[in-house]
């Protein structure tokens, strides 16, 4: 359903992850750390991060002594641009039906302006919550 907040997997892994590399930032944070903590396949997981490398959010170091550490400092990510990162832009559609206007020609929305609100309030959050935020409050 659009305009409904939904998180997938990847974007799941991807936020939790930046929250875990940005707790470290004396040292690279190993990607088999992370997949044992979350029960993900590395593969997988190497996947998700790989698109935060490609998006200039985090490095990654091969060896024995490598992981991935944050490009940014935490307090110039916010969680919305990891989100994109992973999704793309964040729909904002306010139509379940995806309809410019209502097909059943309804006075008004039967949700009100609930998804509206539901998605500005998601989208705002995310864009004005942090890394060093989220570190900040553990």
């Amino acid at each position: 359903m659009a305009g409904i907040v939904q998180i997938s997997e990847a974007a799941s892994l991807a936020l939790h992850s930046m929250v875990s590399i940005a707790r470290a930032p004396e040292h690279p944070v190993n990607l088999k750390g992370i997949a044992c903590s979350t029960g993900i396949s590395e593969t997988h997981l190497a996947k998700v991060l790989q698109r935060l490398v490609k998006a200039g959010l985090l490095s990654s170091t091969r060896g024995p002594r490598g992981g991935f550490d944050l490009l940014l400092p935490p307090d110039e990510i916010s969680l919305l641009t990891i989100y994109e990162a992973v999704e793309g832009p964040l729909d904002t559609e306010n139509c379940l039906l995806h309809a410019s206007h209502c097909p059943f020609d309804f006075r008004r929305c039967i949700f009100g302006g609930l998804l509206e609100e539901t998605n500005r309030t998601f989208r705002e959050y995310l864009q004005r919550t942090t890394l060093s935020g989220i570190l900040s409050e553990e």
